[in-house]
């Protein structure tokens, strides 16, 4: 079993080895915070949009209030954050620190112009539930990945394969429309997104002694953030569908 407070573990940065216990807990406790701080600004700015198109009539602009047909721009909104995360994980070293921050940043904004549909389908106070409901599961399960000494990285390669018939399964169900079906998606879906949280925490604490004292700390800072963010925002979205009260 990995020992993730080792700094000699396989890839990580021999900049750290020698260096006192102490400071490098310290230096592991400002890394995470930096982390927590980047996911939970993008959290933040997710929301300030979708409630900014919501409330501003805006949302109008992506799907047609007599019809609940999509616009163009809904599908502009929908797959460029796709792009975004493509570019992001596979230019991370040719890119700036500022460009990486600014790309996390419009990643963010526009999954909040997505989440402004949802007010057209789910009640504020449902809404508003779900989150802080999700925020509490979240912060929980990052804990556990943070201080667990059992290496949960044999948990990510299942959980990951787990998304991915998660989402074939969402597809299956756009033609079977069970609502069975759909609630026992949105069910698992909240328990794999909450386990790729804690996963995802420990995979990003061994990640610093790669890249502490390095140019790549904020980059890495930054992919972890948006690592944290999308399973953040995935575990909202099928809380919601499991609990939310709709329109």
């Amino acid at each position: 079993m990995a020992n993730w407070q080792d700094p000699r573990v396989t890839g990580a940065n021999t900049a750290t080895v020698g260096v006192p216990s102490a400071a490098r807990d310290v230096g592991l406790r400002s890394y995470m915070l930096s982390v927590y701080n980047y996911m939970a600004s993008g959290v933040l700015l997710t929301g300030i949009v979708a409630m900014l198109f919501a409330n501003s009539g805006l949302v109008s602009l992506l799907v047609n209030p007599q019809t609940g047909a999509p616009s163009l721009l809904f599908y502009v909104a929908l797959f460029a954050p796709l792009g975004l995360v493509m570019w992001l994980g596979y230019g991370i070293n040719r890119m700036s620190t500022s460009t990486a921050q600014a790309v996390f940043w419009l990643y963010a904004a526009l999954i909040g112009v997505q989440f402004s549909t949802l007010f057209l389908v789910y009640t504020g106070v449902s809404i508003a539930q779900t989150f802080f409901a999700t925020a509490v599961s979240f912060l929980a399960m990052s804990l556990f990945g943070y201080t667990t000494k059992r290496d949960l990285s044999g948990f990510g390669t299942f959980l990951l394969m787990g998304v991915v018939g998660l989402f074939v399964a969402l597809l299956i169900n756009m033609f079977l429309r069970s609502p069975v079906f759909d609630l026992a998606i949105s069910a698992i879906g909240v328990l794999i997104f909450a386990g790729l949280t804690a996963y995802r925490t420990q995979q990003i604490k061994s990640s610093y002694f790669a890249v502490a004292g390095t140019t790549m700390a904020v980059k890495s800072a930054v992919v972890g953030a948006l690592g944290l963010y999308i399973a953040f925002i995935n575990m909202f979205l099928f809380l919601l569908r499991f609990t939310g009260n709709r329109r």
